[in-house]
């Protein structure tokens, strides 16, 4: 049997001191447009996961984040469809520099604070998971098994 494979999801949780996290709008991307979801992305070949989420804030938010500045929050693995599963993994920053922004027009809208612990309903349910799970301090979460 050949071996597991899946597709290696990053989120950046942009944490700020009065508690609020940003959260982007999707549109014009044809998955879960007009919902809710933090920046993300996929992993790039021999790219580690840490520089892969601050590349994706960069691209999505326009801000910079020094990857050692990130903290693993959460893991989910989300099963997307049979026989099609992804790892996510959200990562915290609580210190970057820039004023988060749409930096990609045609896929978000601007970018919105909300209250992590009362996540707006049209929040997309696989990264609610990961943040619930950061919340909670559970390190790790299944999703859609």
């Amino acid at each position: 049997m050949p071996p597991y494979t899946s597709v290696i999801d990053v989120h950046v949780i942009l944490h700020r001191k009065d508690g609020l996290i940003a959260l982007l709008e999707r549109q014009g991307t044809g998955y879960c447009d007009g919902m809710l979801h933090m920046p993300s992305g996929h992993m790039e070949e021999g790219e580690p996961a840490h520089e892969a989420a601050a590349r994706e804030a960069q691209e999505e938010v326009g801000v910079g984040i020094d990857p050692g500045h990130l903290a693993l929050g959460a893991v989910v693995h989300h099963r997307q469809a049979p026989g099609h599963a992804r790892m996510g993994l959200f990562f915290v920053a609580t210190v970057w520099e820039g004023e988060p922004r749409n930096a990609e027009p045609g896929e978000a809208a601007k970018p919105v604070w909300e209250d992590p612990r009362l996540l707006p309903s049209n929040t997309i349910p696989y990264p609610a998971a990961g943040v619930r799970a950061w919340l909670d301090g559970a390190g790790f979460a299944p999703h859609g098994w």
